[in-house]
């Protein structure tokens, strides 16, 4: 069907001038038609048929012979050593005909059964992996420079999966079963892990690991990176250190928290700082913070604390700044209440696909606390709460790019009214892929320069102004 309506396409353009870019036929798709190359991440960890049998031999002779309950009071190094000289002199006893590589490797692969995560170890020790998926035992997908990876990874069955999110969720105190089929929690490094079984998983267990970055970024990270550049920097960074209240929108993995860090690395060092996160991700290099985190119900379903209390209760740690991980439900209103009542420097995240979205999304939040506004009134304490908005967006080439920065300015009637100050100005996209654009400014001077100035804090007109607005003097 599709073919047949290419080729008319292609008979009715013949019948008129020439066109000016080639049109695709049947035998000639056009290109975005084409699905995208899958490329295969290989970790080179896998053995043949013979070799995971002697795997499965050795490790089932290694439990016989050691008591594991032993290695929790040896250090990780010394536990090592010894799983892998036994699992050697194994190898050696029973002459197991694998080649001196592949008998490493198999010593490598128990060792990371007992001690670690498994299959999933390679993976964890490549910094390039930003994101681990595991869907079912036999697919597993990594996220690098922005791009999903299938790889050759794989767990032996479901139950093997099995063993490894519950050796994840006991380590952190927490349960996996029938009757609690799915956990959220934080690894020791910081990384976030959420998994989730049957019965809510129908095709098999899900394990979802988010990396914690260990390198810390900073402004001129994301300006090498593309995301941003040095004049947009050298505003956000007035932004922050003049007090203004910065709301970072953006969807899934667009470099929200990045963001935010690289924002809160503007702050004075002499400032008291209090961060309000669900899992706990930011990396604030001041000596003055104190972080706060969200607790989970127990199993009897009590002592859950929300970030709504930890809203509140922040509110009474005399904070210079409160800085939110992400608004996701009630404690908007109190997050509204905080920038409006003196906690001026406010930062917090949200997803949104727009800054105007955002907005409405804080609305709806808002509601959800059970408070009921005139919706004027609501609308009037968000636009006197935040003063800017900061979009992030990544796009398909990988890249999170900053691709809006708007002013909020008040209110006409009952609508909130905004004005871009920077956009990302998108052309298309290039022969490998890329997207391609500028970073431009409006040309709108925004209205918080003057209280900036006010702080002392001088930005140049310059900065907010196009090419094309630009006068060449004699």
């Amino acid at each position: 069907m599709l073919s047949e309506f290419r080729n008319r396409l292609h008979r009715q353009t013949g019948k008129d001038s020439a066109p000016a870019t080639p049109v695709a036929t049947a035998e000639q798709p056009a290109s975005w038609e084409a699905d995208a190359p899958e490329n295969l991440y290989e970790t080179r960890t896998q053995l043949n048929s013979i070799e995971a049998e002697w795997r499965e031999r050795i490790y089932q002779q290694l439990l016989k012979v050691m008591d594991l309950s032993l290695l929790d009071s040896m250090e990780n190094a010394e536990a090592t050593r010894q799983i892998r000289d036994i699992c050697q002199r194994l190898l050696d006893d029973h002459a197991a005909p694998v080649s001196s590589s592949s008998r490493q490797l198999i010593i490598k692969q128990i060792s990371d059964e007992v001690l670690g995560l498994g299959p999933l170890e390679p993976l964890l020790a490549d910094g390039t992996v930003s994101d681990i998926l595991v869907n079912g035992h036999a697919s597993v997908y990594v996220e690098r420079y922005g791009k999903l990876q299938r790889t050759d990874v794989r767990f032996r069955d479901d139950q093997h999966l099995l063993n490894i999110i519950d050796r994840i969720v006991s380590s952190l105190g927490r349960r996996i079963d029938e009757s609690s089929p799915l956990v959220d929690a934080r690894l020791k490094d910081g990384s976030r892990v959420n998994a989730i079984i049957p019965p809510l998983a129908i095709d098999g267990p899900s394990l979802s690991i988010r990396r914690f970055a260990v390198d810390l970024l900073n402004a001129d990270s994301l300006v090498e990176m593309g995301t941003l550049t040095p004049s947009i920097a050298l505003v956000l960074k007035a932004i922050v250190r003049g007090r203004l209240n910065v709301l970072v929108s953006g969807g899934t993995g667009t470099g929200k928290t990045t963001m935010l860090n690289v924002l809160s690395s503007f702050i004075a060092h002499n400032e008291r700082i209090v961060t309000i996160e669900d899992s706990a991700e930011l990396q604030l290099q001041q000596p003055h913070v104190v972080r706060l985190e969200t607790r989970p119900a127990n199993i009897e379903g009590r002592g859950e604390i929300n970030q709504r209390e930890l809203v509140r209760n922040s509110l009474r740690m005399r904070p210079d700044r409160i800085v939110i991980g992400e608004v996701r439900g009630p404690e908007a209103l109190d997050m509204l209440a905080a920038m409006n009542t003196g906690h001026d420097g406010s930062i917090t995240t949200i997803h949104a696909n727009s800054p105007r979205d955002a907005l409405g999304r804080i609305e709806n939040m808002v509601s959800m606390s059970g408070a009921t506004f005139p919706i004027k009134a609501l609308r009037q304490q968000i636009a006197s709460a935040i003063d800017v908005v900061l979009q992030l967006e990544r796009q398909e080439d990988g890249k999170r790019r900053l691709v809006s920065v708007q002013e909020i300015n008040g209110m006409e009637g009952d609508i909130i009214t905004m004005t871009e100050i920077f956009t990302f100005e998108r052309r298309g996209i290039g022969e490998k892929g890329e997207v391609l654009g500028e970073y431009r400014p409006s040309g709108m001077v925004p209205m918080f320069r003057d209280r900036l100035a006010k702080r002392g804090i001088e930005l140049p007109l310059p900065l907010f102004r196009p090419d094309w607005m630009e006068v060449t003097q004699p």
